[in-house]
């Protein structure tokens, strides 16, 4: 049985996307590789160019994984977001608000990088805990 509590201060800076500051958790614990927007069927990159249509992608991913190892969203705890362009902070915000509760959602850094495998525009990992 997952044990998950939100942690919340303010003395230390508010989040500004949908994420909490930090998650104390007990359980089981997931952790989730880096996923890309790659079609599970074909392997080839779904939204050349396009971070909304790629975000989605690799959350249907993330989801597909969490749901094999009999986790859901509520249960993750800490996410990596790694961008290529940190301009598009703001739209892949929208697509991850999709699947998070703003109260509940997990912990977070979001990161600009140099290059992704593949040239892709997104990259997200997570733990997750059962």
């Amino acid at each position: 049985m997952t044990n998950k509590k939100v942690i919340r201060t303010d003395k230390a800076p508010a989040p500004v996307g949908p994420y909490n500051q930090a998650i104390a958790a007990t359980g089981q614990m997931i952790f989730i590789a880096g996923q890309i927007p790659l079609n599970p069927e074909t392997g080839e990159i779904v939204g050349q160019n396009d971070v909304v249509e790629q975000t989605q992608q690799v959350m249907k991913n993330i989801e597909a994984i969490l749901t094999e190892s009999g986790a859901s969203w509520s249960n993750v705890v800490k996410t990596s977001v790694f961008l290529k362009d940190l301009a598009d902070f703001t739209p892949v915000n929208q697509v991850y608000a999709q699947y998070f509760d703003e109260a509940t959602a997990p912990a977070r850094a979001c990161v600009e990088v140099s290059r992704l495998p593949k040239d892709v525009l997104v990259e997200i990992e997570c733990i997750a805990v059962c």
